[in-house]
């Protein structure tokens, strides 16, 4: 049987940080910035971190997260 292969667009949008833990980019940071207030903008380029059911289903999709 082959080996099953990673989800690709999980694999771009996720990293595993040095300690382990699974983050992601923030949504809302495409386009209409000017709208937004600028401390919203600078919390919005900090990583996200996945947690609980969202880190499992992260691990199943790209086994080496």
């Amino acid at each position: 049987m082959p080996k099953m292969k990673s989800h690709r667009g999980a694999a771009k949008r996720l990293k595993k940080t040095g300690t382990g833990k699974i983050t992601h980019a923030k949504k809302g940071r495409r386009h209409f910035m000017a709208k937004r207030s600028r401390s919203r903008n600078r919390r919005l380029k900090d990583k996200g971190e996945l947690t609980g059911g969202d880190r499992k289903r992260a691990q199943q999709l790209v086994p080496y997260l």
